[in-house]
């Protein structure tokens, strides 16, 4: 068994906590071992699973939270290139920018730990800025609608961003959890 797989089976067994993405679900779990905490909807890639750059899909394997990004910032809070820019989102300001992906509220910022899947190369989920972030709360979830992070309604990604720290795993997935 490779140690990657290790170390998250060794996370469950001593009851840590750790997130479970379920890209066919389109659901992200707080656990804690093998006990949901919470379970949240959420909106992966359009494009689907995969770990190219460029690709706009929602790499697979297993992850870190890299940097928590966000502590302490009011709903809505608008962030471009990880930084707040003082904006908070309002549906006029959607109107101004219909294009615009929103990040809001809190960033998860993910680094990928399986080298030539998700770490390192053209593969990196680190410098593809995959995050685990907020979204208008108009957009669907459910639903594979991102350009490959992990969306999440503002006060869901408030609620998880409270209870993981820097370091947590993220197991992003499709299909039955082994």
């Amino acid at each position: 068994m490779n140690t990657v797989r290790q170390r998250l089976n060794e996370v469950r067994r001593n009851g840590v906590r750790w997130i479970d993405v379920d890209l066919d679900r389109q659901v992200l779990c707080l656990m804690a071992g093998d006990q949901v905490l919470r379970r949240f909807p959420v909106s992966t890639a359009r494009n689907g699973p995969g770990e190219r750059r460029g690709s706009e899909c929602t790499p697979r394997g297993l992850h870190r939270i890299r940097l928590r990004i966000g502590a302490g910032s009011p709903p809505n809070t608008v962030f471009v290139a990880r930084r707040a820019t003082g904006q908070i989102y309002t549906p006029e300001l959607a109107r101004n920018a219909p294009e615009q992906d929103w990040v809001l509220t809190r960033i998860l910022w993910l680094s990928g730990l399986e080298p030539g899947r998700n770490r390192g190369g053209e593969v990196d989920s680190l410098r593809r800025f995959i995050y685990i972030h907020g979204a208008p709360d108009t957009e669907p979830m459910g639903q594979p609608l991102s350009h490959g992070c992990i969306r999440m309604r503002n006060a869901d990604i408030i609620t998880l961003f409270d209870e993981v720290t820097n370091g947590t795993l993220v197991d992003i997935r499709e299909g039955r959890r082994g």
